[in-house]
């Protein structure tokens, strides 16, 4: 055997350094992969050869080799092993590691692993019944030396990593592995701490004469920390917290050992984090002592004192959020039942908390954001003076922290040697930023809340300071115009950063405060600043739009201001040049701010409105003054003013005005020509001519700003015209026309006459516009346009994740070429067109609803050519959601019905057309399948809308199979679960959840869904559907007889005495041969771990007999026996 063994080991070991050897040709490789997978199935000397490849004296590569031959025996085997067999691998292994490896600096990690996982598997199907001694001989292993312990340390934390977080065991095994290890807790917590104390004493009396020896026992420390890390998580709280919180206070001491502390770290941040009952959680208030608290703070200025070492930030990080942990246990417990004072150097926890956000990482600045949102949040803390001193250096810090700066790719900032080690690039950098600027905003309205008048008072003097100061345009200036701002620059940064501060400010001010004690007068001053600051720079300029708007809310205590501010937001006219897309937003910019004003304080700015119009028809009159998005945003503003007049009459005689140019282009005989053919069409837009000419491009770009034009009024006044909320106001003003048989008001919208008339020609838009997408037509798009419909480019960027870059976003022209202003065209009319359709419902109401033949005129526009409409262009029809919803009752059947039935049969039949389930799980016959579209999926739309919701549990979409699983499809079916369905549907439905539980059974949250789902339809159609039993027999491994007992149960209610949950469990057993495994566990062999007798059996209370059955009181009986007439 023994020269068997060697010759087996020889070509193992040549196999082994042919797999791992770069030179090797892939044939070999594989050849050798191929011997040594053959030897560990089938060689009856695994263990030997294991064990002798495993000996030190072979090579690193060799000996995990053989360690793995071990771990697979002890894996795959060990249920067929002979007791004695076992006996002596276990002897083997604890000899391994007692002299099998090299001293613990020179030792490969990667064999230290491999070897506690050889004692982890063993453990796993022998403790503690047949090894009982296994923690006393890990404990007399620790004493032979540092490569020992360290050995001893790795097993304790696998062991609790298989057993509690990712429970890789068995049930009956991992409870009592588990049972077990809370028993010993005490004693293994001690023997862990004994160990980290003794370790941690020889490093420090080592360390500055025999650095080896003191790495040596520093390894073991950190190792005997990330045990610690391993059970602190899950152990009661009490063994945390006894002894004085003596854990505690050695981590606290291990901040300080440069070698240690971040694992101290970690460790004191996980128990630091947890939860429990309050009454458990109140000894961590220890940390606040002033011992503690002074161990945190040299420690954070320690590491921040040696300057960007990558160590020492991560250790920095770890301690924010010890501190943000520290924070939240304070906040849980001051104010709560278990009677916890505020800490008496809560002052000093502040400053040390306030360091890390004012911390040049920006990466730290936001880990604190949360924390300050909680401590000003509550209740008692931030009424308390140290909390109200903190805010204001709080708000200090973040007018700071608001800044934008910090671009890895720069150097212009402390904080862009920390954003190289946190982010890939400025792009990652600037996703992160704007998503911490909105944590500050949201933590700065609160804090406003405590200091609101101090906290205005900074957003002022920093707004003046900034109108005060020269623009700085610094190195990155605009690409297009010399002189101005790019995003980046000095002055863009700071603005942008001021606007922001004062927006969140002013807004919580004005919620906060009395009227009587508003800052009026400074908030004036404020706002003057803003309107008397002259600037060329769009970017600066739409900062100050923005303050302006933040201001505005003062100008109603001084009305005098308000034409000021309405000439300072008005569209800018002429658009300074270029036209770049900072230019474009700040135009924007404008338009929403004037409509803001005119939807909040509509009452407050009726005395301008004739100003406002006559100012309105002046740029109207030159066409090429405005783009139509701006025009269409002034008309809006406009119409949101004339909702005050209150005058059904006069409103409408003003919107008739409004829109006169807009109905006499829509309705002329050219117009109508054109949108009702598709040819003439893509002429009039110049989609079917080659762009080799500016003056076609400039003729055909004036015919398309004037369809949009058209549309943009169409939906501006559709959208924005409405009648008084009040009913009375409304009566008065000749809005009212009746009520419905409930007795709900029937309102009329004085743009009902406008907009009904312009509504044939919108629908014959979009009948043309579906009809574009058909083979001849897409054939006459011009070699310039053929990329007209497809998806553009940043749609495509935003969609796959690829950010642009963020000078290009600002510094770009708005449209490049001719395709992107013609793909742009066709997207922007496609979506508005739907828009209009969405508003008209709300907005006409019964006007709208009573057109004669709505539905056909709708069916024959909007659904038509569906199938050659590409994808995302139907994202568009989402819009008509609102005019579905909003459809009165009655016209449900005439309206709704035939609409809903053309849609959901579209989608059906496009589901079953890119969904198509290749594999047939049940036998499902084709028969089945002609009967199902036959009766349910053809003219019947509630039947169409069930058979698409369980469609879809099959199709490759994890997040929708979820939410249809557990929000639809039972919602549907349990309408109709009493009537007669064909067994054929009622097996169809339940094979599709069955088939759900192949494709997305390995995922948590969609097996639940669908387990319950199935076990719904089980319970209430198995009774009368037997054909359900039929298919359940189909599911691969399942227990007859267990089904037989669930149906036995389920037939025969009366018998019947499990409760829901233990159903449900029993149900989830029975189908669990139908659930799917991920890709990379289906050809991944089993490892099955036998349980062994349980040591912690449950004993059952006994059970008092009823009084009536005991014998002791047969008078008690005697009194209800009917012979006892006489009483």
């Amino acid at each position: 055997m023994a020269e068997s063994v060697a010759v087996i080991c020889e070509q193992l070991i040549k196999a082994v350094n042919v797999m791992m050897d770069a030179e090797s040709s892939q044939r070999y490789r594989l050849e050798a992969l191929k011997f040594c997978e053959e030897f560990k199935e089938q060689c009856p000397f695994c263990v030997p050869c294991g064990l002798q490849l495993a000996d030190k004296s072979q090579s690193p590569v060799v000996r995990h080799f053989g360690l793995q031959i071990l771990e697979h025996v002890i894996k795959f085997r060990w249920n067929t092993m002979p007791q004695q067999e076992k006996v002596q691998l276990k002897n083997c292994a604890m000899g391994l590691l007692s002299n099998g490896t090299h001293f613990i600096l020179e030792e490969e990690s990667h064999i230290k692993d491999a070897l506690s996982r050889i004692i982890v598997e063993m453990i796993k199907r022998e403790w503690p019944q047949q090894w009982p001694d296994m923690l006393k001989e890990l404990e007399d292993l620790s004493k032979l030396g540092e490569s020992q312990t360290e050995l001893v340390m790795l097993i304790l934390l696998r062991l609790a990593e298989d057993v509690i977080t990712f429970q890789t065991l068995p049930s009956q095994r991992r409870k009592d592995i588990q049972h077990t290890l809370t028993q010993n807790m005490d004693s293994i917590l001690s023997f862990l701490l004994t160990i980290l104390q003794l370790n941690v004493d020889e490093y420090r009396r080592l360390v500055s004469h025999h650095v080896a020896l003191a790495r040596a026992h520093s390894r073991v420390g950190v190792a005997t920390l990330n045990t610690l890390a391993g059970y602190i998580d899950w152990v009661a709280l009490v063994h945390i917290t006894n002894e004085q919180c003596r854990l505690m206070e050695i981590l606290c001491l291990l901040l300080s050992e440069t070698e240690l502390q971040l694992e101290a770290a970690e460790c004191l941040l996980i128990a630091v984090s947890r939860k429990g009952k309050l009454e458990d959680r109140k000894p961590l208030m220890v940390l606040f002592n002033d011992v503690a608290m002074h161990y945190i703070l040299s420690a954070a200025q320690s590491a921040e004192g040696s300057g960007l070492v990558e160590r020492h930030y991560t250790f920095l990080k770890r301690l924010c959020q010890v501190l943000c942990a520290l924070a939240t246990q304070l906040c849980a417990l001051v104010g709560s039942h278990v009677e916890v004072e505020v800490p008496g150097n809560l002052n000093k926890f502040m400053e040390a908390f306030l360091a890390f956000t004012t911390h040049p990482s920006q990466f730290l600045r936001s880990s604190t954001q949360l924390t300050w949102g909680t401590l000003f949040r509550h209740e008692v803390l931030s009424k308390h003076p140290v909390i109200v001193e903190v805010t204001s250096k709080y708000m200090r810090a973040t007018m700071t922290n608001l800044v934008k700066t910090g671009f890895p790719s720069k150097s212009d900032s402390p904080s862009c040697e920390y954003s190289l080690v946190d982010f890939d690039n400025d792009e990652d950098f600037n996703t992160f930023f704007n998503s911490f600027r909105a944590q500050q905003g949201e933590v700065v309205r609160i804090a406003c809340k405590i200091i609101p008048l101090e906290a205005f008072q900074m957003a002022g003097e920093w707004l003046q300071y900034q109108v005060k100061s020269p623009i700085d345009v610094g190195p990155t200036m605009s690409k297009t115009a010399e002189g101005l701002c790019s995003i980046l620059s000095p002055s863009v940064v700071q603005w942008d950063a001021m606007t922001f501060f004062m927006e969140s400010i002013v807004g919580q001010l004005l919620k906060t405060l009395e009227k009587e004690v508003i800052p009026v007068d400074q908030g004036i001053e404020l706002l003057q600043a803003m309107l008397s600051y002259e600037t060329r720079d769009p970017l600066i300029l739409s900062c100050v739009l923005t303050n302006v708007s933040s201001l505005f809310p003062f100008v109603t205590y001084r009305p005098h201001f308000l034409p000021q501010v309405l000439h300072k937001v008005r569209p800018l006219c002429p658009a300074p040049a270029p036209r770049t897309r900072a230019v474009k937003n700040v135009r924007r910019h404008a338009c929403s701010s004037i409509i803001k004003m005119c939807r909040d304080y509509p009452q407050f700015i009726l005395p301008c409105f004739d100003m406002l119009y006559c100012h309105v028809k002046k740029l109207f009159s030159n066409e090429l003054l405005l783009t139509q998005m701006e025009k269409c945003a002034l008309m809006e503003a406009l119409v949101l003013i004339s909702n005050q007049f209150k005058d059904y009459e006069k409103q409408k005689a003003f919107l008739e005005e409004l829109m006169a140019p807009v109905v006499v282009r829509w309705l002329s005989e050219e117009m109508g020509q054109t949108l009702l053919n598709p040819v003439s069409f893509l002429a009039f837009v110049g989609a079917d001519q080659v762009m080799n000419d500016s003056n076609i491009e400039d003729q055909t770009g004036i015919n398309r700003s004037r369809i949009s034009f058209c549309v943009y009024t169409i939906l501006g006044v559709v959208k924005r015209a409405r009648w008084p909320a009040d009913v009375e106001e409304a009566k008065a003003g000749g809005f009212l026309v009746g009520y419905t048989p409930s007795g709900n008001p029937i309102y009329r919208n004085p743009c009902a006459p406008q907009v009904l008339a312009l509504l044939p020609n919108l629908l014959a838009l979009i009948r043309t516009h579906n009809s574009l997408f058909l083979p001849e037509h897409m054939a006459r798009l011009s070699e310039t346009f053929a990329r007209a419909y497809d998806v553009m480019d940043v749609e495509k960027n935003v969609v796959l994740g690829l950010p642009q870059p963020v000078l290009e976003i600002y510094d770009s022209p708005v449209y490049k070429t001719s395709l992107e202003r013609m793909q742009g065209f066709f997207c922007t009319l496609y979506d508005n067109c739907f828009h209009i359709l969405g508003h008209a419902g709300p907005s006409l109401n019964q006007d709208f609803y009573t057109i004669e033949g709505l539905a056909e005129q709708l069916v024959s526009s909007v659904l038509i050519n569906l199938d050659h409409v590409p994808d995302h262009r139907l994202r568009a029809m989402l819009h008509i959601l609102s005019l579905v919803v909003s459809c009165p009752q009655e016209y449900y059947d005439s309206l709704l019905c035939p609409l809903l039935g053309h849609l959901f049969a579209y989608m059906l039949q496009v589901s079953k057309a890119q969904f198509t389930w290749e594999e047939e799980v049940c036998g499902e016959k084709q028969v089945t399948q002609e009967m199902l579209e036959e009766e349910l999926l053809r003219l019947d739309i509630y039947m169409t809308f069930l058979t698409i919701s369980f469609n879809c549990l099959c199709w490759k979409d994890t997040s929708n199979c979820q939410r249809t699983a557990s929000q639809v499809c039972w919602t549907l079916l349990k309408q109709i679960v009493g009537g007669n369905l064909l067994p054929e549907a009622v097996t169809w439905f339940y094979t599709s959840v069955l088939k759900g539980l192949q494709v997305h059974g390995q995922h948590e949250g969609c097996s639940a869904a669908l387990t319950l789902l199935a076990f719904l339809i089980y319970e209430a159609l198995r009774p009368r559907y037997s054909e359900l039993r039929v298919v359940m027999t189909h599911i691969p491994n399942i227990q007859l007889e267990a089904l037989d007992q669930f149906d036995q149960r389920l037939l025969n209610p009366a018998t019947q005495k499990a409760g829901e949950k233990k159903r449900k469990e029993q149900f989830k057993k029975l189908i669990a041969g139908t659930v799917g495994k991920p890709l990379g566990q289906q050809f991944r062999k089993e490892v099955h771990i036998r349980n062994l007798p349980s040591l912690f059996k449950k004993v059952k209370p006994e059970v008092n007999r009823d009084i009536l059955e005991t014998s002791e009181s047969p008078a008690l009986v005697s009194l209800f026996s009917p012979l006892q007439d006489d009483i």
